[in-house]
């Protein structure tokens, strides 16, 4: 007797602890990276056996939970397709449904990025009522923040359809949508973190900041608002931190606007590129959006600051693109409407930097370098096949002497390069151009793409 009322006090223990769970990244409708091995974990009683079973393959995948009552393994994943069914084992079953096989990409960054067809954007309605597309997932993260990394976050996997599309981030859709017309419809899965008014100084790790002096002044420097977080790390810890080790083809980012009157912005996002590679061991591409010009305030030129810091990213971080969007963005809107040509400029530069499907010019013309001549100064650009202007008011160059004092200045376009002069600078030293807080680019290349606001000190 003494024995049975032991084993059924066992068997009691082992059901009330039969507890393997998942992480929301695993659910229902999910995408998952292919040709890859992808890392599943979650939580299990102390050394529960975990069985993955995937319908993809006959092979089962097992591991045991540690005496922290988490587990992890990594499965292979075949190329793009599906549905597929995944089963999870322990003292309990979990049934994952209708995953697809594809490509997974971040998409992080402050509201242009969060901003949804339902905020407005051009033909939004047309969109939304066009929107269905199986193949297209996303996962939105809820807004949380938290002062130390989390284990897991608020979310759930969501097939594209108009009433998912309609609040989901438009600039994440066009580049979905863009990347399926040239891959072949292979699925897409968006994994969204992003919030509205957001600095980029808390979707980075908390020690990158606190070990660096010049990080570390830029974060002290931030005011608290009413509508997000601060202080650094905080949306990291909640919504970013959670996904590192869910397997991702890249990242997407759309942020800058709350950085404004910073002026090492270029050492920060080139600080948070690198410390999410690091977390992810991966040298993943990041994608980002150059700010649009705005009304920033008067008498100082923190918008194009931020432009010229982004601008410089490029060259100090491997893998890197950036979509100039000055053309496509009215000044007078924080928000532009035009997220399609957002999302198609990612997207191209995916395809053709990533998955090399796409031979184009994907880039407007950057600044590359300058030199002097007497009284001229001439400035090279890449990405500077068919240079030209889109009026003939020629006002956005300016140039500098010793003094440092900027005065506009006459500019011609000769081959891939221009020479610009002013009569009342007779030893230049430097060249700056579109520097204002409301300057579009009125300078384009063959793509039709427009430059890059630059100074050259």
């Amino acid at each position: 007797m003494l024995k049975k009322i032991s084993y059924l006090l066992l068997l009691l223990v082992n059901v009330s602890f039969a507890n393997v769970t998942l992480p929301a990244l695993f659910s229902d409708h999910m995408v998952l990276q292919q040709n890859n091995d992808v890392k599943f974990w979650g939580w299990a009683n102390p050394n529960e056996e975990v069985v993955i079973m995937p319908s993809w393959t006959e092979e089962e995948f097992k591991t045991k939970a540690s005496n922290q009552a988490y587990w992890e393994i990594n499965v292979k994943t075949p190329r793009a397709g599906g549905p597929y069914v995944i089963k999870i084992n322990g003292y309990n079953e979990i049934i994952l449904k209708d995953v697809l096989i594809g490509e997974v990409w971040l998409c992080s960054g402050q509201s242009n990025m969060e901003m949804s067809a339902a905020w407005g954007i051009n033909n939004g309605e047309d969109e939304i009522k066009n929107a269905n597309h199986p193949t297209i997932r996303f996962f939105t993260v809820s807004k949380s923040s938290a002062t130390s990394p989390q284990n897991d976050l608020h979310g759930n996997w969501e097939v594209c359809t108009p009433e998912t599309m309609k609040n989901s981030s438009a600039s994440a859709y066009y580049f979905a949508k863009r990347l399926q017309e040239n891959l072949k419809d292979i699925p897409i899965g968006l994994v969204v973190s992003a919030w509205g008014g957001t600095p980029a100084e808390i979707w980075m790790p908390e020690n990158v900041i606190k070990k660096d002096s010049i990080l570390l002044k830029a974060a002290n420097n931030l005011k608290p608002v009413a509508w997000g977080p601060t202080e650094p790390a905080r949306a990291f810890n909640a919504m970013i931190y959670p996904l590192i080790g869910f397997e991702i083809a890249g990242a997407l980012w759309y942020q800058g606007e709350s950085n404004v009157g910073a002026s090492t912005y270029d050492k920060t996002l080139a600080s948070l590129i690198e410390s999410w590679r690091s977390l992810w061991n991966k040298n993943f591409p990041f994608y980002y959006v150059q700010i649009a010009p705005y009304n920033y305030g008067e008498n100082h030129f923190g918008g194009a600051e931020i432009r010229d810091a982004q601008r410089k990213v490029l060259n100090k971080v491997s893998e890197t693109g950036m979509v100039v969007i000055s053309d496509v963005s009215p000044v007078d809107d924080i928000h532009p409407k035009d997220k399609k040509s957002v999302g198609v400029r990612l997207a191209n530069l995916a395809l053709t930097k990533h998955y090399k499907t796409f031979e184009a010019i994907v880039d407007g013309p950057l600044f590359k370098s300058f030199s002097i001549n007497k009284n001229t100064i001439i400035v090279q650009f890449d990405n500077a096949d068919g240079l030209y202007f889109s009026d003939k008011k020629i006002t956005q160059f300016e140039i500098c002497g010793e003094d440092g004092v900027y005065y506009s200045a006459k500019a011609t376009i000769k081959n891939k390069s221009i020479e610009v002069s002013s009569k009342k600078v007779k030893e230049p030293k430097n060249v700056r151009f579109a520097w204002g807080n409301t300057i579009q680019s009125n300078l384009f290349n063959s793509a039709q793409l427009p430059a890059s606001s630059f100074k050259s000190n």
